[in-house]
């Protein structure tokens, strides 16, 4: 690979105790630059390269910095040729670096196009089997894929902001989410809102029960830094 990245961190809050759940660690260039910047730069040639290194430089930065939560890394399922053996690496890194494999996250997205999707829901099954928490991110955009909760079950779901963004004001968002927290509810799933930008999207979400949180409006992400987040109060 011929490119290097860091991290930013972002803090995914818990309403209910006011602590942190998560720190979801966001792809970033050198010198800040956004993910954009660096993820143009990963081709089919050196996908598992990166996503490889991705996990073991989260494991490394995330102890450096301290951090007790939880750790959430994006991979790729589309980089991930068998799971038990992509694991190693990130095993390794884990128990170099010191950090407790238990409070590791996967998170995969709904947007990335998945040719095959028996292929990621068995990475999650195995993940799951290892003792790994899985979430799904950017839920309501992108290629949706309802079955993923028919055929497996995330520990968590994360709202998309297109559906978090000004939520007080509109309906139909308003029917979509409180039928996603039924699901959700009745599956055992957590529910994180993220990209909340303004207290009313917030009051809105915790009104409706929602306990987790990521977003502007907490915290922006600390680029190697772990930011402390602001966290509102309950109207």
């Amino acid at each position: 690979m011929d490119f290097d990245f860091s991290f930013a961190f972002q803090p995914i809050v818990d309403a209910d105790t006011g602590g942190i759940l998560a720190h979801e660690a966001l792809v970033r260039g050198l010198n800040g630059e956004g993910a954009g910047e660096v993820l143009g730069r990963v081709t089919r040639k050196n996908m598992y390269r990166f996503d490889q290194a991705c996990r073991v430089k989260a494991v490394k930065l995330a102890s450096e910095l301290g951090m007790t939560s939880k750790l959430c890394i994006n991979f790729m399922p589309n980089a991930v040729y068998r799971a038990e053996t992509c694991i190693q690496t990130t095993l390794a890194a884990a128990n170099r670096y010191d950090f407790d494999t238990s409070r590791l996250v996967f998170e995969f997205t709904e947007v990335e196009n998945l040719a095959d999707t028996d292929h990621l829901i068995s990475i999650i099954d195995a993940y799951e089997e290892m003792g790994f928490d899985i979430a799904l991110d950017d839920y309501g955009a992108g290629y949706s894929r309802m079955n993923l909760l028919t055929d497996t079950t995330p520990e968590y779901l994360k709202l998309d902001m297109s559906l978090i963004r000004d939520v007080e004001q509109y309906p139909r968002k308003q029917a979509v989410i409180e039928g996603v927290l039924l699901t959700n509810d009745r599956l055992g799933i957590a529910t994180i809102a993220e990209g909340v930008e303004t207290e009313a999207e917030y009051q809105w979400c915790r009104g409706m029960g929602i306990r987790y949180f990521q977003g502007y409006l907490l915290a922006r992400p600390g680029f190697e830094t772990l930011p402390s987040p602001y966290i509102p109060s309950d109207h």
